[in-house]
């Protein structure tokens, strides 16, 4: 569910992008244009943007896929970090759009570490698996 409430002059302009997004599971985290695109005071740079918000989505359902094909096949795994960025940039119809994400997973083993090689068909089978990575037209890139 999403939550706004009008807190200044909406018709001029002069109001707060603020809002609040609350999950099924109880969660509530505050979002807010970011302040790249709507200044402070209007934004909130400590809510989490859109951007921020699709960025770390696909992120999520990457790792959770990955860690999962890991555990299958048998390797134990004590970490998993991803800074994973997006591009803004201008699609074919001029418009606005993330362009690219790009993961940069650091996986920690507990036991053996599998190959690159495998450690890439890993992350591809991920990859593949992601729903949300599945339902973009985005480049998405794995990095290492």
């Amino acid at each position: 569910m999403l939550d706004w409430r009008a807190d200044g002059d909406f018709a001029s302009g002069d109001y707060s992008r603020r809002y609040e997004m609350r999950f099924d599971g109880g969660a509530v985290v505050a979002g807010s244009a970011s302040p790249d695109v709507v200044p402070i005071p209007a934004s909130d740079p400590a809510g989490v943007d859109p951007e921020e918000a699709l960025v770390a989505s696909v992120a999520a359902c990457h790792m959770l896929w990955f860690l999962d094909l890991a555990r299958r096949a048998g390797l134990d795994i004590s970490a998993y970090s991803d800074r994973a960025e997006g591009e803004l940039g201008r699609i074919e119809s001029g418009r606005m759009a993330i362009t690219r994400i790009t993961l940069r997973p650091e996986v920690m083993f507990a036991g053996d570490r599998p190959s690159d090689g495998d450690l890439a068909r890993l992350h591809a089978s991920a990859h593949d698996r992601c729903f949300i990575a599945n339902s973009l037209k985005t480049e998405i890139v794995i990095a290492n």
